[in-house]
Formats: structure tokens, sequence, C-alpha cells
């Protein structure tokens, strides 16, 4: 399979993550939208990586994940926190907390 394939399916879940988080209001749905994001960037670390036949990018593309599970859970839980204090993951909502 060519790698423009993966090129290709790459570049339309990225501009699907950015979509998604630049109209949605919802902190979950960014939050995936973000991940979608990252993915997308992961399929292209694998793809150039099988295309040079280097697994260096693969192995980082591991670290790559193990921080967004990190990311994702603190993310979460700031949510649940936000959510219990607001009663809405609303992210326009999150503007009161400043005061």
């Amino acid at each position: 399979m060519p790698v423009q394939y993966y090129i290709w399916l790459a570049v339309a879940l990225f501009c699907i993550g950015v979509t998604g988080v630049l109209m949605r209001r919802n902190a979950i749905i960014i939050f995936m939208c973000i991940e979608l994001m990252l993915n997308a960037v992961n399929l292209l670390l694998v793809a150039f990586s099988k295309l040079h036949h280097d697994a260096a990018a693969q192995l980082f593309v591991f670290f790559i994940m193990v921080v967004a599970a990190a990311e994702v859970s603190v993310g979460l839980a700031i949510i649940v926190m936000t959510y219990r204090h607001t009663h809405a993951v609303d992210i326009n909502i999150l503007n009161r907390l400043k005061h």
C-alpha cells in the first residue's frame, strides 16, 4: 500500500480533530478531538517509519501514547472536578471560574 494513502488518512483525521476543537464547546468532545489529532500524527510517524525502514519512530509513537494517556487521565479528572462544581462541561461556563 503506498504511503500516500496513509498521508491522506492522517490529514483527514487531523482536519476532523481541528474542526472538532474549533467548533464544539463540550470539554469531553474537545479532548476526544485532541486525541484524534495525536493519533493522526502517530499514524504518520508509523507510516514514515515503515517507509524508511527505521523502528525509532515507532518507539517514539509508544512514548507519545504514554504521554497522551497521562494527559487524558489528568484532563478527565479536571473535567470531573469542574462538573462537580458547575454541573456542566461547556467550556463557555468555565469563564465563571475566573472570579
